[in-house]
């Protein structure tokens, strides 16, 4: 550690090509992540897919989410064996336990998701919290139109809650994790962020809307199904693909050791 830095070798020699990309990526994610408001210090996870593996990345648990680099990043099986992590010294860094569970459920019950991201974040706790769950009164919102729910069942430590929550998220990009927060999936890390993004906005101008307290205006559920049906895969350019090259250079100015 040199003046409050974890510093780490370099794994760009130790893994393919294409580990060494999703590492950088999901870095970038976890600073993104943070940098715009939607972590937990250390709390709460996001993975990658290794591509071609039935592996995934995630983050050592105990480092802050502006921390993290694509060397610290940790690999795992979907059994949670730990294929290979950095040397942490007597910091004996390991991954978190829920982490392993919900993550490990989705990339094993949906191959086709590259990413995972799950935020605690104080708007996407509070709509969790609320009966009448995600409200489609923006248009953000309506991105979420048919966004699952899965019921509170405590701290996700047991293996026999990966079958509600896969059941719960289906073949959908989001789901809105009861009394706890949100869990959002993609094909890469630059649409999950995106999908994640949008979902923040939309319990965030809802916690606002509704703290006005007054009558909420309306949308006919026609116009609502027709937004909604805008914004799914093959209607148009997949999320991500604009945003993430420009998010990258975001973070390449305010700091590029992600990249690391």
């Amino acid at each position: 550690m040199t003046q409050g830095v974890l510093q780490f070798p370099s794994m760009k020699d130790r893994c393919s090509p294409e580990e060494w990309q999703a590492r950088i990526d999901l870095a970038a994610c976890y600073r993104l992540v943070d940098l715009y408001g939607m972590s937990d210090m250390m709390a709460n996870h996001i993975s990658v897919r290794v591509p071609g593996e039935e592996t995934f990345l995630i983050n050592p648990y105990g480092m802050m989410y502006e921390e993290i680099t694509a060397s610290c990043l940790i690999k795992v099986d979907l059994a949670g064996n730990v294929l290979s992590k950095p040397d942490f010294g007597t910091l004996g860094y390991g991954i978190n336990k829920a982490g392993y569970v919900i993550h490990s459920a989705v990339h094993e019950a949906r191959p086709e998701v590259g990413c995972v991201i799950h935020t605690h974040s104080w708007a996407s706790m509070a709509v969790s919290a609320l009966d009448c769950g995600l409200l489609p009164i923006t248009q953000t919102a309506m991105r979420f139109l048919k966004i699952g729910y899965h019921e509170y069942e405590g701290v996700v430590l047991n293996d026999n809650e990966k079958e509600s929550l896969v059941r719960d998220l289906g073949q959908g990009e989001a789901v809105i994790l009861r009394n706890h927060g949100a869990l959002v999936v993609g094909r890469t890390a630059g649409e999950t962020f995106n999908w994640t993004h949008r979902l923040e906005l939309a319990c965030r101008s809802q916690i606002a809307a509704m703290s006005c307290n007054t009558k909420l205006r309306a949308v006919p559920q026609h116009v609502m199904e027709e937004t909604w049906n805008n914004y799914q895969p093959g209607t148009r350019r997949p999320y991500g693909l604009m945003e993430w090259p420009a998010l990258l250079r975001k973070l390449d100015r305010l700091d590029p050791s992600y990249r690391t």
